[in-house]
């Protein structure tokens, strides 16, 4: 099971405050000592549209580059893939929405359109040695056009596997999901894929932990949390905070998964970037702390 971190990048994104590159290189930093392997860094989005991530390239060209450690960058078009590129981003993530209405919105095309420009940007990627993703935003609803079916998210998933991507997302981009809803997503796309598959997922309706607990008891690979629990998504009304990586540590780690990261160290993360912003940490464990030990009990 991996953790991919995307404080950086879907946790600054929705934050009213601007920080500053170092303020963002300093955040990684801290990430990356904490032992997180997997961080999206950047999106190569609109600055007029997304001024949170206006920087990205000044954040790609500050941070350390380690053996072991993969920055991801979202990519929302084929413009933002070039600027990915002459980044050196370790990984592109790319999104498609799953209804009209929202793809629309978030990067100013229909559904069909997104997919129809899917294809070169992601043999472009591969191209350059880029790793892949394909992020299936709204899977488990959508915020202008409500439920969305499972045929639709498949369609994705299958136009993403003909493409050959190393992982397919499933994003539950503004927290309505339940446990059902993951088994039935995750069902579905392991009977069309046997790509890795990872869960984006967020807190908004507190179903979030319950989601990524039955998402790790399925098998899926990885899961998304930003720590302290920030962000969310500027295109959907009341798309709050991901789940935080340190709660999310809690409940993968008292259930027998050893991750490898260093928890006070994810606290000291998390409470930086929560005192940058101005705000208090929506997660829960960097206010209560580790229950204690097995051996103390």
């Amino acid at each position: 099971m991996e953790i991919v971190e995307v404080g950086p990048r879907d946790g600054l994104q929705n934050e009213k405050k601007v920080l500053s590159t170092s303020e963002k290189v300093a955040y990684i930093e801290l990430l990356i000592r904490a032992g997180l392997k997997r961080i999206e860094a950047v999106s190569f989005a609109r600055a007029d549209k997304v001024p949170q991530m206006a920087d990205a390239e000044g954040v790609m060209d500050a941070v350390p580059r380690l053996d072991g450690v993969s920055y991801i960058g979202l990519v929302m078009n084929d413009r933002g893939l070039t600027r990915a590129i002459a980044t050196e981003v370790d990984e592109a993530n790319f999104v498609v929405v799953t209804t009209d209405t929202f793809s629309k919105r978030n990067q100013g095309t229909s559904v069909d359109e997104a997919l129809a420009q899917l294809e070169p940007m992601v043999m472009r990627a591969q191209e350059n040695g880029i790793k892949t993703t394909v992020t299936i935003a709204a899977s488990f609803g959508c915020p202008f056009e409500g439920e969305v079916s499972t045929a639709q998210v498949m369609r994705i998933v299958e136009a993403s596997h003909a493409l050959n991507v190393d992982e397919i997302a499933l994003g539950d981009t503004i927290g309505v999901g339940t446990p059902s809803d993951v088994r039935r997503l995750v069902e579905a796309t392991r009977s069309i894929t046997d790509k890795k598959l990872r869960l984006h997922l967020h807190n908004t309706r507190n179903t979030g932990y319950a989601n990524a607990i039955t998402g790790y008891d399925m098998g899926v690979e990885a899961l998304d949390s930003a720590a302290g629990g920030i962000g969310g998504c500027p295109f959907a009304p009341n798309a709050t905070g991901n789940i935080g990586t340190e709660d999310l540590f809690y409940l993968l780690s008292r259930s027998g998964v050893s991750l490898g990261i260093d928890f006070e160290r994810l606290v000291e993360a998390s409470l930086f970037i929560t005192d940058r912003l101005e705000i208090s940490a929506p997660a829960q464990l960097s206010r209560a702390g580790l229950f204690p030990s097995a051996s103390s009990r």
